[in-house]
């Protein structure tokens, strides 16, 4: 009876083990699992160097967010506030349009009537109806020039020629974590279509996905960290935690990034953090990547392929390829010229990699194909 007890003892000892182990990824094994992969095929890049060609007249702030459309069009949102004073009259609207070979098509955006448009400009996401996302991050008192000292608690709907639909939340009114009608300077966004719900990276302020009904804009449900409900810890200060051990604080810092596969599950970049954390789309917490020794978890794209195999996230000083469901690290994309993980990022239907890399720009990553070998 004792010996049987015992083994009963060890193994539900190592059943919990394993269990942990699924949740939570190590430093330590983030290498032996590259190089477990390194035989299995991975996309291949090399940077366009000509793209985007933003047209003469205009000058680009800030390029804080990208997207792309059904007709593999790129949307970029940018800050043209940030522009320098001498540069002020030359700024480009907010929302400007590409092709895919970086062809101007049309732009768009910035104060009307109806709306409140951001202040400080960080989200852009075009839906399967082709209805445009976009909303702000701007924090009342961080002091930056030709900008309002208020919060941008609001999250704009827009067709793509630019008029206005709908309005999510109210500039300055966040009530915090609880509140259900108002934002708290968002991040990132992003509709699922089989429900029609628009999930909310919920943000700066707050620390939540938050989540609406995409035609009408009425909350439906939220979640931290975990699946934890999320408290209130709103600051204009970026921290990054000297240092923390898995798994991590049980609340998010910067929700920064948001994509939801076909299959419904979504990923989830912590940016301080430095984890993605995996739910369901009702919330439950599946299991995360902690990756503590670099600035990880920068921002999310998913492969364009039938399964989408593959979740790109940004790290360091290039782009991080894992497999979508474990999310072990299979490879690295850093070919030469490559300016930065990006702020944030986007795939086109084709396998290409756009980044807006804030103050570095915007950049084409063309897709050269799979090979059994990472990106050099």
């Amino acid at each position: 009876m004792k010996d049987m007890c015992l083994r009963r003892a060890i193994l539900c000892a190592l059943l919990f083990a394993a269990a942990v182990a699924v949740n939570v990824t190590s430093d330590a094994s983030l290498m032996a699992q590259a190089d477990q992969h390194q035989g299995r095929s991975l996309p291949m890049f090399e940077v366009d160097h000509a793209w985007p060609k933003v047209p003469p007249q205009w000058k680009l702030g800030d390029a804080s967010s990208i997207a792309i459309d059904a007709q593999d069009h790129v949307w970029v949102l940018h800050r043209p506030r940030t522009l320098k004073p001498e540069q002020a009259s030359m700024a480009a609207p907010p929302v400007i349009v590409f092709d895919n070979a970086g062809n101007y098509i049309k732009a768009w955006g910035g104060d009307g009537n109806g709306y409140e448009w951001p202040q400080r400009e960080h989200g852009i996401f075009i839906d399967n109806k082709g209805f445009v996302w976009l909303g702000g991050n701007n924090c009342p008192t961080n002091g930056l020039p030709r900008v309002k000292p208020v919060a941008d608690d609001q999250l704009l709907k827009f067709t793509q020629d630019g008029k206005f639909v709908m309005q999510i939340g109210h500039s300055n009114q966040s009530k915090g974590n609880a509140d259900t009608q108002d934002l708290h300077r968002p991040a990132d966004e992003w509709v699922f279509p089989p429900t029609n719900e628009l999930f909310v990276a919920d943000g700066y302020g707050n620390h939540r996905v938050a989540v609406f009904d995409a035609d009408s804009g009425k909350f439906k449900r939220m979640w931290g960290a975990f699946a934890n409900k999320p408290m209130d810890d709103d600051h204009c200060m970026i921290v990054t935690p000297a240092s923390f051990s898995d798994p991590g604080p049980q609340q998010f810092s910067i929700v920064h990034a948001i994509r939801i596969a076909k299959d419904g599950t979504v990923y989830v970049a912590d940016r301080e953090y430095r984890r993605v954390q995996m739910f369901t789309k009702e919330g439950k917490f599946l299991k995360q990547l902690v990756k503590t020794d670099i600035p990880f978890a920068r921002d999310l794209a998913l492969s364009p392929d039938a399964n989408q195999q593959f979740l790109y996230v940004g790290g360091g000083n290039s782009i991080f390829i894992l497999d979508r469901k474990t999310l072990e690290i299979v490879g690295n994309i850093a070919p030469a010229g490559i300016i930065g993980p990006g702020h944030e990022i986007a795939t086109d239907s084709k396998g290409n990699l756009y980044i807006a890399q804030t103050t570095a720009g915007l950049q084409k990553l063309t897709f050269k194909g799979m090979a059994a070998k990472q990106n050099k």
